[in-house]
């Protein structure tokens, strides 16, 4: 079955840390640009908050997360990782994993083009 499995939401005080994890499986993440995307409540889209080139050259974040996220791909078991610190309230959100063909970036988030695949998503809680 062709799916992307997200793991590793909860509930953190602000400054904790996370670790997402998303698993591929019916086919290889090597042959894709990889991302991780959220949507908090009230809004209708998905923003991009970090994405990766297939051929891990280029990473893009989006500039509220700089220096907190770091995205990583671990292709011997097909799993992308979002590993979160210093995390805030504004970071709550329903987190999702997303593949497709290209990546490129606005300024204010990242893209991919041709998305082949989503996550069902999990969810982020940050408390004050």
């Amino acid at each position: 079955q062709v799916q992307l499995v997200e793991s590793g939401g909860g509930l953190v005080q602000t400054g904790g840390s996370l670790r997402l994890s998303c698993t591929a499986s019916g086919f290889s993440l090597d042959d894709y640009a990889i991302g991780w995307f959220r949507q908090t409540p009230g809004k209708a889209e998905r923003e991009g908050v970090s994405c990766m080139s297939s051929n891990r050259v280029t990473a893009y974040y989006m500039e509220s997360v700089k220096g907190r996220f770091t995205i990583s791909r671990h292709n011997g078991n097909n799993t992308m990782i979002l590993q979160m610190n210093s995390l805030k309230p504004e970071d709550t959100a329903l987190y999702y994993c997303g593949v497709g063909v290209r990546t490129y970036s606005t300024g204010e988030q990242c893209i991919i083009d041709g998305m082949y695949r989503w996550g069902r998503g999990t969810m982020v809680t940050v408390s004050s």
